[in-house]
């Protein structure tokens, strides 16, 4: 045994270690890259299909093998097509490490602080006037194809636009806006709605944000058309903000990744010392068997942000 180990650590080089650590590396940063998006469960799908096809080798399924080597060559360029934003997204890091970019960290910051303002004062205007508004912001995971269902407008992204986007007498009012980067990639386009069980006072824009964000990584700012309360929705959770200062705080520290409860709570907290207002909190979601109409959740109670619960 002793022999054993001694002529395996003669076989290791630091050439060797070195591939080693490159590789995982490298692999960590391919799951870090589609982590938290729907092409995770394509992953999953590929590495079924090659267990299967490993298992018809061995067992010597000549057909079943031929069959799959020949759907190999579709599934290729398949591969290419449905993983395009995460390709991109790969490129455009390498890109930014090639490049420097961190000496450009301090433009970055000034952009998401534009669109945190510039969403948050839209947002405040339709609060006061009593217009709905749904506003998805794009994060890791590409909308394109909700995009697409909607009007491509690849504008700039400004106050006055998103407001008059959202005039009741307007032709795109009813729909979601699409912000990509720092500008309005598309409008009136349709979300998948949730089939989570919620409590009545929740209307559709509320439902088609749920639907969005449990698929995606997006995050969506909610205006209610009946009562004007604005509300932001990150991982299908439902949060009531009741100033365009938290909006633009919480808007900002989730554009910059931080921890959205962490800054959520903060907001509370200095909303709370500077204005003696308290943060009212969408009430948990009552499953079919409880009334709806229980009330909301206060600072007094559970300060945790309301997660709807499914059926």
């Amino acid at each position: 045994m002793p022999q054993l180990v001694e002529s395996l650590l003669r076989q290791v080089t630091p050439t060797m270690l070195l591939d080693i650590a490159i590789t995982a590396l490298f692999i960590y940063w391919l799951f870090s890259l589609i982590r938290g998006t729907r092409a995770v469960t394509l992953v999953l799908g590929v590495s079924i299909l090659l267990g299967i096809y490993a298992l018809a080798q061995y067992l010597g399924l000549r057909l079943f093998t031929q069959l799959l080597q020949a759907g190999a060559f579709v599934g290729a360029f398949a591969i290419v097509v449905v993983f395009q934003p995460e390709l991109r997204r790969a490129l455009e890091r390498i890109g930014r490490v090639g490049t420097f970019s961190w000496l450009f960290a301090p433009a970055a910051q000034r952009r998401i602080d534009h669109v945190a303002a510039t969403v948050a004062a839209a947002a405040g205007a339709l609060s006061r006037e009593g217009h709905g508004a749904l506003i998805v912001l794009e994060r890791e995971t590409g909308l394109e194809e909700i995009a697409e269902s909607g009007v491509m407008l690849h504008a700039d992204l400004t106050p006055e636009l998103l407001t008059t986007i959202f005039m009741p007498r307007s032709a795109l009012h009813d729909g979601a806006v699409i912000i990509r980067g720092d500008g309005i990639l598309a409008a009136g386009a349709l979300l998948p709605l949730t089939e989570m069980h919620l409590s009545e006072r929740f209307g559709t824009r509320h439902r088609a944000a749920l639907g969005i964000t449990e698929d995606t990584d997006a995050v969506a700012v909610v205006v209610s058309e009946e009562n004007g309360q604005m509300s932001v929705v990150e991982r299908a959770r439902i949060v009531r903000v009741p100033t365009e200062v938290q909006l633009e705080r919480a808007l900002s520290a989730m554009l910059e990744s931080t921890s959205v409860s962490a800054e959520l709570g903060r907001a509370r907290l200095a909303g709370a010392r500077r204005a003696g207002r308290r943060f009212r909190f969408a009430s948990r979601a009552q499953p079919p068997d409880r009334p709806a109409e229980a009330p909301a959740a206060t600072s007094d109670d559970d300060p945790s942000a309301a997660t709807a619960s499914t059926p």
